[in-house]
């Protein structure tokens, strides 16, 4: 097992420097830069005059790097990284990006994996409710939430939410993870745990929740249905039906474990699909996540910033595959890794 995680660590170095090669300069591909943005800020917001504005942009290119070739402009990059776990500094944020990842990731990665833990949960569930009750009504309605899930895009339930929030309900603070109330406690008040501040942020992050976790759930039920309901007819279950064993025995001891060796392997794929429709949600309600930071730093030409959060998005591709393979081997010993 050492070996294989030694193994596919090694491998997951030069996947993750061509990826982000390809992503710099992917990103670098559209004309313009951070230069460029302050440039017109300059003319429509400071009355500046073009001479001026253009005067300025060049000294800010010389000064920051800009006008390098962008080979050179990677290098730099990406041996600050390697050498100081240096993410370059964010022209828009004035400060390190690490910063910027250490402030939006955390609250991304948790509310991505809550939505996860729920979606897998909720999905498997209501995939061996469907595929024990098949044709049934149960099946029918269940199917029907599983179509609805997959095909509504999640921007749209995020805007529908927004709509229903500011417009019918009246709802106030609206993107934001605190109320103005809670923003500032801490979470202990000596040894006790601030409960009202838990509960001001599930009241403030639950759309984003609930719509990724809608999405996710749909998968999860439809791919569980359908394994489980070949796993159901396979020899072994009918052996285990004549020994005399109850039914929910069969299910959940014999039929159900083999059921799930797909929905396994897809968590190798599904904390990225979790980000991404987290970020999707985000965006909408402006929750101060990476997804807006990346859309708005690819917007203005904060190159480091986004070349920074797409990196680790890449990165936590590579670990949620590690870690599908390792569950595998876990869940059935007839897989070996490392061999």
């Amino acid at each position: 097992m050492l070996r294989f995680l030694a193994i596919r660590l090694g491998q997951s170095i030069p996947v993750l420097f061509v990826m982000s090669l390809i992503t710099f300069m992917i990103i670098q591909a559209p004309p313009g830069d951070y230069a460029d943005f302050l440039r017109t800020n300059l003319i429509t917001q400071g009355n500046a005059t073009i001479e001026a504005a253009d005067a300025f942009a060049q000294e800010y290119r010389e000064k920051n790097g800009l006008n390098d070739p962008l080979l050179v402009q990677y290098g730099r990059w990406i041996w600050g990284i390697v050498t100081r776990l240096d993410f370059g500094q964010s022209y828009a944020y004035n400060k390190p990006v690490l910063d910027v990842i250490e402030q939006r990731l955390p609250k991304t990665i948790l509310i991505a994996l809550t939505c996860h833990l729920l979606a897998s949960v909720i999905g498997i569930t209501f995939g061996i409710l469907a595929a024990t009750r098949q044709y049934t009504w149960v099946d029918t309605v269940l199917s029907f939430v599983s179509f609805l899930g997959m095909t509504i895009p999640r921007f749209l339930l995020a805007l529908i939410i927004l709509y229903i929030l500011a417009y019918k309900l009246n709802v106030q603070e609206i993107g934001s993870f605190f109320s103005t109330k809670y923003g500032g406690q801490d979470w202990f008040d000596g040894i006790w745990f601030n409960w009202g501040k838990a509960w001001n942020l599930i009241t403030h992050v639950w759309p984003v929740i609930a719509v990724a976790t809608f999405g996710g759930l749909a998968y999860n039920m439809r791919v569980m249905r359908a394994n489980l309901l070949d796993t159901l007819n396979a020899q072994y279950v009918e052996t285990a039906r004549a020994k005399g064993l109850s039914e929910s025995a069969v299910i959940l001891r014999h039929a159900v474990p083999n059921a799930l060796h797909p929905l396994i392997a897809y968590q190798g794929v599904v904390l990225p699909y979790m980000l991404t429709g987290e970020i999707e949600v985000a965006i909408v309600f402006g929750l101060a996540t990476i997804g807006p930071a990346i859309v708005g730093s690819m917007a203005i030409g904060d190159v480091f910033v986004t070349a920074s959060l797409l990196l680790v998005l890449g990165a936590t591709l590579i670990i949620g595959n590690i870690i599908a393979d390792l569950l595998l081997a876990l869940l059935d010993p007839r897989i070996r890794v490392g061999s």
